[in-house]
């Protein structure tokens, strides 16, 4: 009988819902309108998060930065998630899953907001502090949406689910590609090169600089001054939305100290975390410095952009496509498959270089599709009791953002190394990610 009948239907004597969770639905029709509600938070943070990558690129030029100190602003984003993930957890205990999600974007709208006040002084850390208070929200709202979706139906089918309430952050993220590449990079003044492919900007007069420089923060600031409104209407809407979740003891004690030692003692947990680490370190790697490494060939900023925005829409293409392979291949063997195929494109990368190297970086997000979502529904699976601590310590896991972009941008300011160009070398960084998240997949394959 066809599962679309309303719940009100039973087969074989027994309601609609509990034959959707037997049959391994992967969302139940109890739980379609919070699952959707929740999702649309993915596409949020998603666009935060793609957004700013391209922001390493436009402070680096507005400012007069080397790369290194342009990549704060990857420190201070993903340093926000590494800050407030346990904080998230804890609270997530003592309330409800939808009071933390309220929080989280009242935060993240506060983070946005406050690029008025960082434009008008215009000073690199007001904007670094704003974006690390941007990120606070963004920790609660992933340590809260992510288990909260896993929740949503059946365990059976709980990977899948994450899979494809994920396979929707690529919309938000796809979008703040767009926006900076449209309505950002393309507009700074500061970013027109000569007939040589060199800036004008540094060659301006003092005064100049300073009024384009202006001009410039303006136009970086806008972008998340909306955002912010948006949040704040999502704020409002969920709170008037009854969220479902499970009952829990409030009043028990946190046993933070026990809950932690119990997670690190589960081999599966404490391998998984540590290869979110490098898998989180690898995506920003590659997205926020395709700019650069195409740079190097002789692209614009806005054409490195454009690039990136095609690679969202192969990472897009290819999460549902990975959601949907799940269902005849195993998730920890199809995880390893994918890191090969990242470590092939990524070596193409360093050693064979120019455009084929640039479309074999753009190529790699074909690999990274269904990685972060495959290796969180992996960890968690061992964890249910402590489940909320679980998907802290993958939101930490994050930090893996804030300490890898800069220590490339370190490595891409020697200009070369051991003769080789150091854009290229560079990315030998996330070429270890991948080996690591390959053998993550294999062992965790192994065990079965």
């Amino acid at each position: 009988m066809n599962n679309a009948i309303t719940n009100d239907i039973t087969v074989d004597n027994q309601p609609a819902d509990v034959q959707e969770e037997k049959q391994g639905k992967v969302v139940e029709k109890k739980y379609l309108i919070p699952f959707i509600l929740i999702t649309s938070l993915f596409a949020l943070w998603g666009f935060a998060n793609d957004i700013t990558n391209p922001m390493v690129s436009a402070f680096e030029t507005v400012m007069n930065l080397e790369t290194a100190k342009a990549s704060l602003v990857q420190f201070a984003f993903y340093g926000g998630y590494f800050t407030m993930a346990l904080p998230a957890a804890i609270l997530i205990k003592k309330y409800s899953y939808k009071s933390v999600i309220l929080i989280g974007l009242g935060l993240y709208a506060t983070g946005a907001l406050l690029f008025i006040p960082a434009a008008n002084f215009e000073m690199f850390g007001f904007f670094l502090g704003s974006l690390y208070i941007l990120t606070f929200g963004l920790a609660f709202l992933e340590t809260t949406a992510n288990p909260l979706i896993l929740s949503l139906g059946s365990e059976k089918t709980a990977t899948q689910r994450l899979n494809l309430a994920q396979a929707f952050n690529p919309i938000g993220s796809l979008t703040g590609m767009f926006v900076a590449s449209q309505f950002v990079l393309s507009k700074l003044e500061s970013a027109t090169i000569d007939a040589d492919g060199e800036l004008i900007f540094p060659t301006l007069p003092e005064a100049q600089q300073l009024l384009i420089r202006t001009q410039d923060l303006m136009i970086i600031r806008d972008p998340y001054v909306f955002l912010g409104l948006v949040v704040l209407c999502m704020l409002v809407l969920i709170a008037i939305t009854k969220i479902p979740e499970k009952k829990k003891d409030r009043t028990a004690p946190i046993q933070l100290g026990g809950t932690i030692s119990k997670l690190l003692s589960n081999k599966t947990y404490r391998e998984g975390v540590i290869t979110q680490v490098f898998y989180v370190g690898a995506q920003i790697m590659c997205w926020t410095f395709i700019i650069k490494y195409g740079e190097s060939l002789g692209y614009s900023k806005a054409e490195g952009q454009n690039l990136n925005i095609i690679a969202m829409f192969l990472f897009l293409g290819n999460r549902f496509l990975a959601t949907y392979l799940m269902r005849f291949v195993n998730t920890a063997l199809l995880l390893a498959v994918y890191a090969i195929g990242a470590i092939i494109t990524t070596s193409i990368v360093i050693f064979v270089g120019g455009d084929i190297g640039l479309y074999a970086l753009v190529a790699t997000s074909i690999f990274m599709s269904m990685m972060f979502p495959t290796i969180y529904g992996i960890t968690l699976e061992e964890v249910p009791q402590e489940r909320e601590f679980g998907a802290a310590g993958l939101v930490m896991a994050i930090v893996g953002g804030c300490l890898m972009p800069p220590l490339q941008g370190y490595i891409i300011d020697m200009e070369t190394v051991f003769g080789m160009n150091a854009v290229n070398f560079s990315f030998l960084l996330p070429l270890v990610c991948f080996v690591v998240i390959s053998v993550f997949g294999f062992r965790r394959f192994q065990k079965i």
